[in-house]
């Protein structure tokens, strides 16, 4: 195996033997076949564009691979063998059509070549011989292979948006063109500036991507507002919903109104509690717990069953006792996890096995008391702009931090906690992601009574920065958003991280501090190309930066 994707990859290299993830050789060699197929399907239906034939249902296979490849998504083996055959029956039918509709609009059969991602067949070699032989390493010239890896990794974070707007009816054909372009792009012998130019385009794509989610959550759900969400327990055995999805959410909390059992949100299904349509709700109880990495504690003095929906699954660990409780959903697997099948045709999921066992346990374990306060997406934001662009005028907010992202276990994350803590009560923290539980219960305070953390929601929510960003150099009536007292300083872990990234480039956002470490897949080359063009950085110490943000730099 060769995997360096995640921000804890080895020695910020690549794990090579067993995924720091602990990802084994063996499904990180079918992740990579699976996109090697992804690759296959991609070539025909681009080929297919020229004949103006394209379907729905292949962009969404495409983007549901992508997703399960994503980190700490899918640990199951098998489930990635059926996802290969599935993508080469679906490559077949795409190569009978092709090559029909090649004939019928040139009176000839097709005779050219195409790539051994589009030809190869399990009857000439197994998925096991192939799988090796198809990883990053094939691509031998380091910033060829960057690149690649650059835009394949930022389509693994697009994939995850697109598939979340698809589960509420939200799809567009330029965004399931672009995955075609792109992942067969990586079958051609480009020129350099020809992958940077895709690149930067892929940027353009995942903000577009991003604002297609946005559309989709605030149509089904309503515009996030400011709420105040419990920290501590009931007396009720409770639900432990984990993930992004919210479909899955609003079904869950469908089908537990009236037994009994409360609903709580796990890491980055806090922004849950601040959409108007889960409010209704009295059994959505409160948020348990912090970000991902500490799931083996927190989902062990939960009691109760704990509901997976998307990426962020660390495997349970030997000690721990909560695997019988625990459940996947969606892209999301382990073995020896039960899983809830995908909602038949207009139909819902069936969550009844996790609520009857609900039941039988004991209430949660309280882990704190008290609130936080989130949901300060674009919408809430602008709603209160003339407040927020007195205080930037009076001089009451000197700077907005951009500190967005992912947290994860190194111990190097503590700088993002520093820094919250050491930027001066006339800074303001813009969020969004899990890198939040680094500093959203810490006592920050508030400025004129606008809060010195502005929580806007997911990952999946990052758009809501970006919108909020423009509104405020229009309010300010500055040309360019690099004039606004606004600074970045993002962490990152896995790939929708990186999404979040090129969409920023794509805005022509320069000065972003990147940590707690630039990404193993940047090579020399291609890393220059960032710093030169958009001034990307490393972190420092929380001290040295918070200088140099408050200066502006």
């Amino acid at each position: 195996m060769f995997c360096f994707q995640c921000q804890e990859t080895a020695k910020n290299t690549g794990c090579t033997t067993r995924g720091v993830c602990g990802k084994s050789n063996d499904l990180a060699n079918l992740q990579d076949l699976l996109i090697y197929t992804l690759k296959g399907i991609a070539l025909y239906a681009e080929l297919l564009q020229e004949f103006d034939i394209r379907s729905n249902r292949t962009g969404r296979f495409v983007a549901e691979g992508l997703f399960a490849t994503i980190s700490n998504a899918s640990w199951d083996e098998q489930r990635f063998l059926s996802m290969i055959q599935t993508g080469l029956e679906h490559r077949e039918e795409l190569r009978k059509q092709f090559l029909e509709a090649y004939e019928k609009k040139h009176g000839r059969p097709f005779e050219g070549e195409l790539h051994d991602a589009a030809t190869w067949s399990p009857s000439d070699i197994s998925f096991e011989a192939k799988a090796p032989k198809v990883g990053v390493l094939t691509t031998g010239d380091a910033d060829a292979r960057s690149l690649r890896e650059l835009l394949v990794i930022g389509l693994k974070g697009m994939a995850a948006y697109a598939d979340h707007a698809a589960i509420l009816g939200y799809e567009q054909d330029d965004i399931y063109d672009f995955f075609m372009q792109a992942l067969a792009s990586t079958t051609k012998g480009l020129s350099t500036p020809e992958m940077v130019t895709l690149v930067f385009q892929a940027g353009r794509m995942a903000l577009e991507t991003m604002a297609l989610l946005d559309k989709a959550n605030t149509s089904t759900y309503g515009s996030p507002e400011i709420t105040n969400v419990n920290l501590g327990v009931r007396n009720n055995p409770g639900i432990l919903i984990s993930g992004h999805d919210l479909k899955d959410m609003e079904e869950l909390l469908e089908q537990t109104a009236n037994t009994g059992v409360d609903v709580y949100t796990h890491g980055e299904m806090l922004p849950a509690h601040y959409y108007p349509a889960f409010k209704k709700y009295n059994h959505l109880a409160g948020n348990y717990g912090g970000s991902w990495w500490r799931q083996n504690t927190e989902f062990e003095s939960f009691n109760g069953p704990i509901l997976m929906t998307t990426n962020c699954l660390v495997p349970p660990r030997k000690n721990n006792t909560y695997q019988d409780r625990l459940f996947t959903t969606g892209t999301v697997s382990l073995p020896g996890a039960k899983h809830i099948p995908n909602r038949p045709t207009g139909g819902k999921k069936d969550f009844s096995a996790i609520i009857e066992l609900a039941k039988t346990c004991k209430p949660p374990t309280e882990l704190e008391t008290g609130t936080l306060v989130g949901g300060f997406a674009h919408d809430q934001v602008v709603a209160l702009a003339d407040k927020v662009v007195g205080a930037v005028k009076s001089g009451a907010i000197k700077r907005f931090v951009v500190m967005a992202g992912c947290d994860g276990r190194h111990k190097t994350r503590q700088y993002y906690t520093d820094v919250a803590k050491t930027l001066p009560k006339d800074a303001v923290i813009l969020t969004a992601g899990c890198a939040k539980y680094r500093y959203n219960k810490l006592n920050l305070g508030d400025i004129d009574g606008i809060p010195r953390v502005l929580d806007a929601g997911q990952c999946n929510d990052s758009y809501s920065l970006g919108v909020i960003a423009l509104k405020l150099k229009e309010a300010l009536g500055l040309a360019d958003i690099n004039e606004l007292p606004l600074s970045f300083d993002i962490a990152w872990y896995e790939q929708k991280a990186v999404a979040v990234l090129l969409a920023l480039l794509h805005m022509g956002v320069k000065g972003i501090r990147l940590g707690p470490t630039l990404p193993a897949f940047l090579s020399p080359g291609v890393a220059k190309v960032l710093v030169d063009q958009f001034d990307l950085k490393p972190i420092g110490t929380a001290e040295e930066d918070v200088d140099a943000i408050m200066a502006g730099r």
